[in-house]
């Protein structure tokens, strides 16, 4: 249950397909190579955000980014590799650590299928594959919220279509002041609906999510604690 519950946290929705009707403009602008974001994770524990950039996967141009999320005694590291342009996933590596062993996941995506294939290994021996199919390209929810970022303009009352996998819908209600342990910022304020989660998204560049609120059983939060870049 534990480790349920710090996959959750650390990826919100499984899989999205991004609607085009929120934002005016395209992705693209202010460079978030070398970003580093780090959060507080309410009830207790720490997550931290790292944009390396293009790199190489095997013979192919990729971004990675890294997502690490610590509570208690259970650490979960994802390395996300996606299509520098879409941010479209092409690869995902998740080592979650616990008092009692280790757990690797890979998640392998073919976005021409719209499929994912999910690994489980317990050190070397698979102890578990699935696939998963959808009928649009498949997001991960790291790179969902960089896309958020990416986006030059906003209007209220526009939405994101997701899959998770039930269908909702992500919408921008309210610009709004938020305080979190980084400080006080104007904010867009996202809403699932059905109601799961909230997220709140930086007004000013650079865009970076400020605050992710869920709801429910898992009722937690992501709230900035620091936010750096380096320019390699």
């Amino acid at each position: 249950m534990k480790t349920n519950k710090i996959l959750i946290i650390s990826a919100i929705v499984l899989m999205i397909f991004l609607d085009s009707n929120l934002a005016k403009g395209e992705i693209g602008g202010y460079n978030y190579a070398g970003e580093n974001i780090l959060y507080l994770m309410s009830p207790l524990g720490k997550a931290e955000y790292n944009d390396f950039g293009i790199v190489d996967l095997n013979g192919i141009k990729v971004n990675l980014v890294t997502f690490k999320t610590k509570a208690l005694f259970i650490e979960n590291m994802e390395k996300i590799y996606s299509d520098p342009e879409s941010l479209l996933p092409y690869k995902i590596e998740r080592t979650i650590s616990k008092l009692w062993g280790k757990e690797h996941i890979i998640e392998e995506y073919d976005q021409k299928k719209f499929t994912v294939v999910i690994r489980k290994f317990k050190g070397v021996k698979l102890v578990n594959e699935q696939i998963i199919k959808a009928n649009s390209p498949i997001q991960n929810t790291i790179l969902l919220l960089s896309c958020l970022c990416r986006r030059p303009d906003f209007e209220i009352g526009g939405y994101f279509t997701a899959r998770i996998p039930a269908e909702i819908k992500l919408e921008l209600v309210s610009i709004d002041e938020i305080t979190v342990p980084a400080g006080k910022f104007q904010a867009y304020h996202f809403k699932s609906i059905p109601n799961k989660f909230e997220i709140w998204i930086n007004k000013d560049t650079p865009r970076v999510p400020l605050k992710i609120q869920g709801k429910g059983v898992l009722d937690y939060a992501l709230l900035m604690k620091k936010y750096s870049y380096h320019n390699n």
